[in-house]
C-alpha cells in the first residue's frame, strides 16, 4: 500500500523503480538498517568473533524461532490473507515437512537435498487437503482442513510409527556444509537468510500474475471466475505454496530442535500461527514479521515477566477456584485477551497501522 505512494515531487523515471520492492530511498534505508541489525546481533555475543558479551545467546535463539515461523505464517498469509481461504492445518503441513526432512536425514541424505524435496512432499500434501476447496469455503472448509490437523499426527504416531518413532522423540541428524557443523552462527545465519528468501519470494509472487489472481478471489470468486481466471486452479496453487511455506519452516524447525514429537504440532500451535497473521495483519506482506515477533516476545518475555504477580494475586480474586488450575490458566488467558484486544483496537492488524505511519510520513506535512 505505502510502496505506491511516494513524497511529493519524487517519481518513477525508469521500469526498474517502477519494479522495486522498496521504491523509496526511505524504504531501502529502513529494509537494509533493519537487516543489518538482524545480521549483526551474533557478533555482538559470547559465540561471536569478537567475544562481546552484549548479546544473550537466548535472545539469538528467540531471533532463530521467529524466522522459522515467519516463514510459515508467510505461506499461511499468501493463502488467508490474499487468497481468501480458511486452514487449521498449519502446524500438521509443518510436521510433514520436519519428519520428512529428518527421515531423508537419517537415512543418508544430505540435508540440502532434504529440505527441499521435504517442501515439496509437503505442498503435494497440501493439495489433497485442498481439494475441498472447490466445493465448499469459510467455516466449512475450515473443518474440512481441520481433518489434516487429526489425520497426520494420527498417521506419524500409528502407521508410520516405524519410521517417526511414534509418539517419541525422534532424534534429528546433525546438517553440515562442507563437513562443518551447521549450529551456533552458522545455524543462525542459515535460518536468517532462508526466511529473508522466503519474504522476498512472497513478496514477487503476489505480483505476478499469480498474486494477482489470488487478491481477485478473495475479493469476489464470482467476478474472478466470470473474468476468465480457473478458481480452482488457482485455490490449489494457494493451498500448494502455503503448504510448501510450512514445509519449509517445519525442515527447519528439526534441524533447529534436534529432536521431534507430534505434540510440537498439534491444535494449538496451528491456532497460534493463525493468531499471528491476525495480529500481524492478513494480507500485508509485513505481517509474519509483527505477528510472529509480537506473540513471540509475548510468550517468552512478557508472560514469564507478569505470571508470578498473576500467581499471587488471581488466587485471591477468585478463591474458589484451585490455585494450580489458575496457574495453568495464565498463559493462555493473557493470550486470549490479546488476540481479543487486536480485533477490537486494531481488526486489521499491526501492518495496516504500520502502512498507515509510513503513508503519514511520506505525504508530511499533509498527513492528515
Amino acid at each position: 500500500m505505502s510502496a505506491n505512494i511516494r513524497p511529493s515531487g519524487v517519481f518513477d523515471t525508469s521500469y526498474a523503480q517502477e519494479m522495486r520492492i522498496n521504491r523509496t530511498r526511505f524504504d531501502q534505508i529502513l529494509s537494509a538498517g533493519f537487516l543489518g541489525v538482524i545480521l549483526a546481533l551474533p557478533l555482538l555475543s559470547r559465540a561471536g568473533p569478537f567475544g562481546i558479551d552484549l548479546v544473550q545467546p537466548g535472545f539469538l535463539g528467540t531471533i532463530e524461532r521467529i524466522a522459522i515461523f515467519m516463514i510459515a505464517v508467510q505461506g499461511l498469509n499468501l493463502l488467508v490473507g490474499y487468497t481468501g481461504q480458511i486452514t487449521l492445518g498449519q502446524a500438521a503441513f509443518m510436521a510433514v515437512g520436519a519428519y520428512t526432512t529428518a527421515i531423508l536425514m537419517r537415512n543418508g541424505i544430505t540435508f540440502w537435498l532434504a529440505l527441499p524435496i521435504a517442501a515439496l512432499f509437503t505442498g503435494l500434501v497440501g493439495l489433497i487437503f485442498g481439494l475441498p476447496s472447490l466445493r465448499v469455503k469459510g467455516f466449512y472448509l475450515a473443518m474440512a482442513t481441520l481433518a489434516a490437523q487429526f489425520i497426520i499426527p494420527w498417521l506419524l504416531r500409528n502407521p508410520l510409527a516405524p519410521l517417526t518413532n511414534g509418539a517419541s522423540p525422534l532424534p534429528v541428524p546433525r546438517a553440515d556444509l562442507f563437513g562443518i557443523e551447521i549450529s551456533g552462527l552458522w545455524l543462525y545465519y542459515l535460518l536468517i537468510i532462508t526466511c529473508l528468501l522466503a519474504m522476498i519470494a512472497a513478496r514477487n509472487i503476489i505480483r505476478t500474475r499469480t498474486g494477482r489472481a489470488f487478491i481477485s478471489i478473495r475479493d469476489n470468486d464470482v467476478a474472478a471466475e466470470l473474468l476468465g481466471i480457473n478458481v480452482f486452479a488457482y485455490k490449489l496453487r494457494a493451498f500448494f505454496i502455503c503448504a510448501v511455506y510450512a514445509g519449509l519452516a517445519g525442515g527447519l524447525l528439526a534441524i533447529e530442535a534436534r529432536s521431534l514429537s507430534p505434540d510440537r504440532f498439534d491444535l494449538r500451535n496451528s491456532i497460534e500461527l493463525l493468531a499471528m497473521l491476525i495480529i500481524g495483519g492478513a494480507g500485508f506482506s509485513q505481517a509474519p514479521i509483527f505477528g510472529v515477533s509480537l506473540l513471540a516476545l509475548l510468550r517468552e518475555a512478557l508472560i514469564p515477566s507478569i505470571t508470578p504477580s498473576l500467581q499471587e494475586w488471581l488466587p485471591r480474586l477468585l478463591p474458589f477456584v484451585d490455585s494450580v488450575n489458575i496457574n495453568a490458566a495464565i498463559a493462555p488467558l493473557i493470550f486470549g485477551v490479546v488476540i481479543i484486544a487486536f480485533l477490537i483496537v486494531e481488526p486489521r492488524g499491526l501492518a495496516y497501522r504500520w502502512e498507515i505511519l509510513k503513508i503519514s510520513w511520506k505525504i508530511r506535512p499533509f498527513s492528515y
